[in-house]
């Protein structure tokens, strides 16, 4: 039988059965090896390997792959994998009669979760169903997930393998009596019908959606662990949902109590009225760690079930201490030098605290850790307590001369609460009036006095939900620039007309001031406050290592309006202007 193949002689050799050992491995050897392209620390396919490196644990080479032998350099593998001797052809007349024992190559299995093992059984490669893998003919394969099927095992069973082209598995089936067909409205589905969202049955407060939801922007004015106040942010702000503080910067988880590492510090806390053992004290409070509670099925809070440990979160707060960490507590003799925390307070710690806000979360100022200690709690369980006294310039919002402010809410908030309030009054009006024919003679009607009073609060409270109007108004302070500020300020003589808005922007207060020097010193490359500035002639500013990047990729023009600087252009840093933002913006520079 004559046939026709690509393959030439040189291209066929025995199979090779040697396995080197390390201390026979040299440079420029040409071995065969085991390596994976894609996941170069798993098991791949076997392919000609030039050694250029051999140390401890693995071997760096060229991999050649294919016919053609096309090089992949800097190819890393361990020596845990067998490298194997490439056998030369060896004529009839000149082999030995020696029995060579073959030793199988290792290749990747099949099946990552059995490892191809027969006799086991395994739901990723045999029937999903029963996870056995005997009468492989049986077995029908899913077009949509791929997943193995018996025929006996589904339900109905079947009898033979369908004659359709694609055949789908029961959980990857489309109903049609879902499809929505052009001109139809939507339907509801079977599943979201017994969502618990859709059942109203649930005792969780999941605060209006509002506990879930996605930040849709991030502080980068400092980084993620950046320990003290964030600028711009006064004591005594406040912000309706949890949300809205991570997008302040302020405490950045939406769930969680605590925001640190345990291998730097805690950030911030968030007091909720969640532990029974916690006392507040305003000035002081004893703050209980986390833990020691189930919280498997989504839940925010449970009952303690177990003892609280000096990890994670805990061991992040003990940190923050000024005192050698310390697994049986200890106290710091002088606690102001400890790590500050930024701490705020829950409308929901009313229950436990006079001190907590009537409306959202507020933002009280920094904190330091005292002390901490183990103790067994209210719940018959050992907890981690820590004393926090407060340490900020800045008044107390219950404090004499404090300030509490209004609550920022989210963009169109009281539109969509007017809206909502709108059309709940119009559907109980239409309920009342259904049912004030029948019921005309059991009802008992009230006072005109106290029916013109209720309409007049409704009326007056859908009115300030339109206008958007606050039971309470703060002054509005006009923000002074301290003078070693202002003096560096006028100092900037290249940038006097961007510093003279900001200055129109103080009138409104500090949090204004600072949000319109972010905006007006913003690098048009990177997006954040400028570090290192460069003031070009053009009278833009620019990040020195943005500016630097640019210029590698030779371009030398400026990146806000193209002006050109030329190749030769000299980076000079705005000293002034650098010393500026970082006393308006402490922190901003780390990790930059």
């Amino acid at each position: 039988m004559e046939f026709e193949s690509d393959v030439k002689f040189d291209d066929i050799r025995p199979r090779s059965f040697y396995v080197y050992k390390h201390s026979e491995l040299k440079k420029d050897m040409v071995v065969l090896a085991n390596y994976n392209i894609e996941e170069p620390d798993s098991l791949g396919f076997w392919y000609d390997f030039i050694i250029e490196d051999v140390s401890r644990t693995r071997i760096k080479g060229v991999v050649l792959l294919g016919r053609d032998k096309a090089p992949v350099k800097d190819c890393h593998i361990r020596l845990k994998n067998d490298v194997m001797r490439i056998e030369k052809p060896v004529p009839i007349t000149d082999r030995k009669k020696d029995k060579v024992t073959y030793i199988p190559r290792k290749y990747p299995a099949n099946c990552e979760k059995c490892h191809d093992n027969e006799g086991s059984k395994c739901r990723e490669c045999g029937c999903r169903i029963c996870a056995g893998k005997e009468n492989w003919a049986s077995i029908i394969l899913c077009d949509e997930c791929n997943f193995g099927f018996h025929l006996s095992c589904l339900n109905p069973p079947l009898e033979s393998v369908p004659d359709e082209e694609y055949w789908y598995c029961p959980d990857c089936k489309i109903d049609d009596s879902e499809i929505v067909k052009p001109g139809e409205k939507l339907k509801e589905s079977k599943k979201k019908e017994k969502m618990p969202c859709k059942q109203n049955k649930s005792g969780r407060d999941w605060g209006r959606g509002m506990a879930c939801v996605g930040r849709s922007k991030e502080c980068t004015i400092v980084p993620k662990n950046h320990f003290g106040p964030i600028p711009g942010v006064e004591v005594g702000t406040r912000w309706r949902y949890r949300f809205q503080a991570a997008e302040a910067g302020v405490h950045r988880p939406q769930v969680a109590g605590i925001h640190g590492r345990d291998g730097d510090g805690a950030y911030s806390i968030c007091l909720s009225g969640g532990y029974e053992d916690d006392v507040d004290d305003g000035e002081e409070f004893l703050y209980t760690g986390s833990g020691g509670r189930d919280l498997s099925g989504n839940k925010r809070s449970n009952d303690q079930s177990s003892d609280q440990e000096l990890t994670r979160t805990n061991k992040a707060l003990a940190l923050n201490c000024n005192v050698p960490l310390n697994k049986e507590g200890a106290e710091a003799k002088d606690w102001k030098k400890g790590k500050p925390v930024r701490v705020l307070r829950n409308w929901k710690l009313q229950k436990h605290s006079k001190y907590a806000p009537k409306e959202g979360i507020r933002y009280d100022g920094i904190y330091k850790v005292v002390k901490y200690y183990k103790e067994k709690g209210l719940s018959g369980f050992y907890v981690w307590r820590y004393l926090f006294r407060r340490d900020d310039p800045a008044p107390a919002p219950w404090e004499e001369g404090g300030q509490e402010f209004d609550v920022i809410y989210p963009p169109n908030y009281h539109e969509a609460l007017a809206l909502e309030q709108e059309v709940k009054q119009k559907n109980a009006t239409a309920k009342e009036s259904k049912s004030a024919k029948n019921k005309a003679t059991k009802v008992k009607t009230e006072s005109p006095k106290k029916q013109q009073q209720d309409a007049k609060r409704k009326a007056n409270t859908l009115d300030d939900f339109l206008k958007g109007n606050s039971p309470k108004k703060a002054k509005i302070v006009e923000y002074k620039v301290p003078d070693d500020i202002e003096e560096l300020i006028t100092s900037d003589e290249d940038n006097v007309k961007l510093w003279n808005e900001c200055k129109d922007a103080a009138k409104n207060g500090k949090s204004s001031f600072l949000q319109k020097v972010e905006q007006i010193f913003m690098c048009v490359c990177c997006q954040e406050v400028v570090h290192l500035p460069v003031t070009t002639e053009c009278k833009h500013n620019i990040c020195k290592a943005c500016f630097k990047r640019s210029f590698s990729c030779q371009i030398y023009n400026c990146p806000h309006c193209r002006y050109d600087l030329g190749e030769n252009y000299r980076l000079v840093v705005n000293e002034k202007l650098g010393q500026a933002l970082k006393m308006l913006f402490p922190g901003y520079d780390a990790g930059r």
